[in-house]
């Protein structure tokens, strides 16, 4: 350890002194606009605080301040008419130039001379509570994150992950107790199904993310009180805003990490007119995971691009993609302990691509803008597992899939602003085709001695495709009353589909929605809100077909859930936060499993495939709690994020009995700081804790008897969830340098996950213990092992040991 500390510290010393250039400053760019209308604010004062540098905007709202020395600032906003406003944490280096997108609040309350300020932590009137907001430095910042999205936003209250068998190694969003599937994800307007490499379809969550956070401005999670515009989520919407390209000249961002590749291009087309966003990344995940004796070998590249273009100053047309190419397989590990055969054995290999592209058209007018957006999603699926996934022979199948999903959108928006009111409109149409061809081996064939079948192959296999059309339309008003000190929300959507059963029956679930929030006392706010949310089952439960290749789950119904939430807020100054919301879900109608009787919404946590399987709408669920906040915007040098959640989350089993969820961790807490000293050094720091996940035991007696046709152990569901795992908890590291040169600069950083090596828990798993050179199976009376196992021993594999990983990286813009 000595040794890489003196590694670093000379690598740093080596570089500082390279630096031949003097004098290096940098720029920030940007337009600022008017937050309802969308419309450019010309003569607005931009000034970096505590400096006299600044500049005053055009008459197109554009601005740009040359030669600032390198470092971090706060930007301030000024304006007759609007809201004094604040951007904290803007990182300037000579590398590439910072584009600010600015939106100031028009100000109502006539004050003569008095300024006032526009709150950082401001919500629309439609979504006075769940709404946490994270701006582009404070993701990357993040220690542990890998740039990731996904794990930043975990730092919120009531976001945890999925841990025991993969969660150390999961983006899985768990949002106040709900499953992975019941959050929706948006970029620039578009939906994004899928935001993560090798996701588990039916679920959307993966072990990294795709979305490259350079292009990011701001992220949005919604974990309650959804605007009526966002459809087919019950948990949360994440609303990721891209940044503006350079207008001026590209630009170009490397990165890389000890797990990654990435490139970043962007910068004008045409002048004032054209501009341009591009990206891709390719992994080399496998030489970590082989250096860590990890037989699985993911490797994925991933693109990303958006080009804007100003037909006029009122009109704007802009086309976005995003993408991703995954394969999964497998290596020998130099030693193969019990873990690694069971790793090997017990996992497919993976064959995945995905790609969603939008185009978008913007239109401003008096008091409001509209916006039209066409896209177009797609999932590629195939998973493969054999006995021996080494040297696959296909009468050793286990599992094959080739599955595939598709969807095209079409969505509008309308939104006006009349002084206290707000009202928008829209509605969405989409046509949605899947189709699935799969076999699983449930059980496989056993012979005697004498070559006898004494069990015969139990296996599950058909071809299925559908296609359908979904569509929704909304309305939401809002209004503020008494002097701006109360705000009232009120809103509604229906959506339908012409494949379930009742799906054209859309006047049947209307999803009302209220929301409020009053201005108790100076600084304190008592917020509110109630809604009904709709989903439909994932394309894998409605595509299901029986081994008569009929349909059986086109009955299905919408799953709905219902949210109860209020809180209060208090912003002691104007650049602190703190919230506390206690929070109510219910669930009804939610698929349960007919073939072991457990809930969906307890599976989609692992790699795979969810819901292929005939299944009741019979589920009931809920998941009740409160959360704490505690949010530092950067000032003197020092920001951090603060939040602790309590909650308990159920549903129910075949039975109708409620048992606790797999997601059901209780306890969630969370910090995430950073502190910027001179000389371009920052420092960042992650700690988690999440208590321990429930878990099944096994069935000793079944799981010894089905482990040589299963290939696993058998749980016993009559227990199900009744075990619980150890608390997770670990501490994340990351130190950053920065060096300015006159065109370009470079960030060295070393990030440290798991600093202090604390064991992460897993969930158990059963196998056979195996001979000293394991090519069989050991037995009791050293004969080979029986087809009924009855000779075997019993091995319960435990994989919680530490892993701490320290990676360094490099950044160079130009």
């Amino acid at each position: 350890m000595k040794k890489i500390s003196l590694l670093f510290v000379v690598l740093f010393a080596t570089i500082n002194a390279i630096a031949q250039d003097y004098g290096p400053v940098g720029v920030i760019t940007g337009v600022v606009k008017d937050k309802q209308t969308q419309e450019p604010i010309p003569s607005v004062s931009i000034s970096l605080e505590g400096t006299d540098m600044g500049t005053v905007t055009d008459i197109d709202g554009k601005f740009k301040i040359e030669r600032i020395p390198p470092k971090t600032y706060n930007i301030r906003a000024k304006s007759i008419d609007y809201r004094e406003k604040y951007v904290y944490n803007v990182v300037v280096t000579t590398g590439n130039s910072e584009v600010l997108n600015i939106e100031l609040e028009r100000n109502t309350i006539n004050l003569n001379t008095v300024v006032i300020r526009s709150n950082p932590f401001a919500k629309p009137a439609e979504t006075p509570v769940s709404l946490q907001t994270m701006s582009a430095q404070e993701i990357k910042s993040n220690p542990g994150g890998n740039f990731d999205i996904s794990r930043v936003i975990q730092a919120f209250p009531g976001v945890g992950g999925t841990s025991g068998s993969v969660g150390g190694y999961r983006n899985d969003l768990i949002i106040r107790g709900g499953a992975p599937n019941e959050n929706v994800y948006y970029l620039d307007g578009i939906e994004v199904p899928v935001i993560n490499h090798f996701a588990t379809q039916g679920s959307a969550g993966g072990p990294t993310g795709i979305v490259n956070i350079s292009f990011i401005d701001e992220v949005n999670l919604y974990t309650s009180a959804f605007p009526a515009q966002y459809d087919n989520a019950l948990s949360g919407v994440l609303q990721m805003k891209q940044r503006k390209a350079n207008p001026d000249h590209v630009q170009h961002n490397v990165r890389l990490s000890a797990t990654e590749l990435a490139y970043t291009m962007d910068g004008p087309i045409k002048k004032d007119k054209l501009t341009f966003l591009a990206s891709a990344r390719r992994s080399y995940l496998q030489l970590l995971f082989k250096a860590l004796q990890i037989p699985i070998q993911p490797s994925y590249w991933d693109f990303q691009y958006k080009i804007d273009y100003k037909i006029n100053k009122k009109l704007t047309f802009y086309t976005l993609g995003i993408g991703a190419i995954d394969k999964f397989s497998f290596i020998t590990p130099d030693e193969l302990t019990p873990e690694n055969i069971y790793t090997l054995k017990s996992n497919p290999t993976i064959n995945q691509w995905n790609y969603t592209n939008g185009y978008g058209l913007k239109g401003l007018m008096k008091h409001g803008y509209w916006n039209l957006t066409f896209s177009r999603n797609m999932l590629n699926n195939e998973l493969d597992q054999f006995e021996d996934n080494q040297n696959p022979k296909e009468t050793e199948r286990i599992l094959k899939i080739r599955s595939q999903e598709a969807e095209n959108k079409v969505r509008f928006e309308y939104k006006k602003f009349f002084d206290k009111w707000s009202y928008s409109v829209g509605l969405m149409g989409q046509y949605d085709q899947f189709s699935n061809n799969y076999y699983t081996r449930i059980r496989s064939e056993l012979r005697d001695a004498n070559g006898q079948i004494i069990q015969p192959e139990f296996s599950i296999n058909g071809t299925s495709q559908i296609d359908f059309f979904r569509y929704g339309l909304f309305a939401q008003i809002a209004r503020k009353f008494f002097k701006e000190r109360l705000d009232v929300s009120l809103g509604v959507r229906a959506d339908g589909n012409t494949f379930t059963t009742d799906g054209n029956n859309f006047y049947e679930r209307p999803s009302p929605r209220i929301a409020t929030s009053l201005l108790v006392a100076k600084n304190l706010k008592f917020n509110a809100s109630v809604a009904y949310y709709y989903k439909v089952p994932p394309y894998t439960v409605l595509g299901y077909r029986d081994t008569s290749g009929v349909l059986v789950n086109q009955n299905s119904e919408y799953i709905r859930s219902d949210h109860f939430v209020a809180g209060f807020e208090y912003l002691p100054k104007q650049d602190t936060r703190f919230t506390l919301e206690g929070f109510y879900k219910s669930y009804i109608s939610y698929p349960v499993s007919l073939i072991d009787g457990i809930s969906l919404a307890n599976k989609g946590g692992n790699f795979g495939v969810l819901g292929n399987e005939p299944v009741t709408s019979s589920g009931w669920g809920r998941s009740y709690g409160a959360e704490f906040m505690f949010q530092q915007k950067l000032t003197k040098r020092f920001f951090a994020i603060l939040s602790y959640t309590y909650y308990i989350s159920e549903f129910t089993n075949a039975s109708g009995k409620y048992v606790p969820a797999s997601w059901d961790n209780r306890h969630l807490l969370s910090f995430i700081g950073g502190y910027k000293f001179r000389r371009n050094y920052e420092l960042g720091v992650k700690f988690r804790y999440q208590g321990g996940a429930p878990y099944t035991p096994f069935d000793a007696t079944a799981s010894q008897q089905n482990y040589l046709s299963t290939g696993q152990g058998t749980l016993n569901y009559a227990l199900f969830n009744t075990l619980q795992l150890q608390p997770f908890h670990a501490m994340d590291v990351r130190l950053d340098k920065k060096w300015n040169y006159r065109k370009w600069s470079l960030d060295v950083y070393i990030d440290v996950t798991n600093v202090y090596g604390s064991v992460q828990p897993q969930f158990p798993q059963y196998t056979f213990q195996r001979t000293t050179d394991n090519s069989a199976f050991a037995t009791t009376d050293g004969q080979p092992v029986k087809t009924d196992g009855s000779n075997a021993i019993p091995y319960i594999i435990d994989n919680s040991d530490p892993v701490i990983i320290p990676t360094i990286g490099f950044i160079v813009a130009f």
